[in-house]
């Protein structure tokens, strides 16, 4: 079994935020925090420990309480870079990754992943959720950052970044891996919706659950 205290939580907050302006994504408020805290307070309370992946303003996101780490691959190489991140930098024999754009996400999105990965075998298990399929129903797809990472893949993903490898299925399809469906009876249907612009993330504020 996968205790809580085997899975460090990580923070992705190291992107550009182009869809936004170029703003640092993270900082930008919802519901009277910055995006990145309240996404590090929501899965604070799922782990054992937690961390933050930035890129910029690091004084700010040291603020936050935990320890914050640069991208480890220059030029904002995108999540995988977050990913490669957090495993060089994990203590336990686990890393959970979560955007810090989608601060809905479920409370026991760590209970459920560690569960399914223990039950597996597997050393990753993957979230999924509905999401709008563009023929007016909906089709529940994989959420790749919503990751549960057995900290022995670093060596894996080192190798897989440095020959140019930059997506993460891509990189998660070499190895055991659970897809876990977050569509039961219950589970918020705006749980893994992600705020790519500020007009979107001024819409979840006053959407879901708090």
């Amino acid at each position: 079994m996968i205790e809580t205290q085997d899975i460090t939580g990580l923070v992705l907050a190291g992107g550009r935020g182009s869809r936004m302006g170029g703003v640092d994504k993270g900082l930008q408020n919802f519901r009277g925090l910055p995006l990145a805290l309240h996404t590090l307070m929501r899965l604070q309370m799922q782990v054992g420990a937690t961390m933050v992946n930035a890129n910029r303003n690091l004084a700010a996101y040291e603020a936050f309480g935990a320890p914050v780490w640069p991208d480890v691959i220059a030029d904002y190489a995108g999540p995988l870079a977050g990913f490669l991140t957090g495993l060089e930098r994990c203590e336990t024999p686990w890393l959970l990754t979560v955007p810090c754009d989608t601060p809905l996400f479920p409370l026991d999105l760590a209970a459920r992943l560690a569960a399914a990965a223990d039950q597996a075998g597997a050393d990753i298990a993957m979230a999924a959720a509905p999401e709008d399929d563009g023929a007016g129903g909906t089709a529940v797809r994989p959420q790749p950052v919503f990751c549960l990472l057995r900290v022995d893949l670093l060596e894996s993903l080192v190798a897989f970044t440095q020959a140019g490898g930059r997506k993460i299925d891509a990189w998660t399809a070499q190895h055991q891996q659970v897809v876990v469906p977050f569509d039961q009876p219950g589970d918020d249907p705006l749980a893994f919706f992600n705020a790519n612009t500020l007009a979107e993330l001024h819409r979840l504020e006053g959407a879901g659950t708090p």
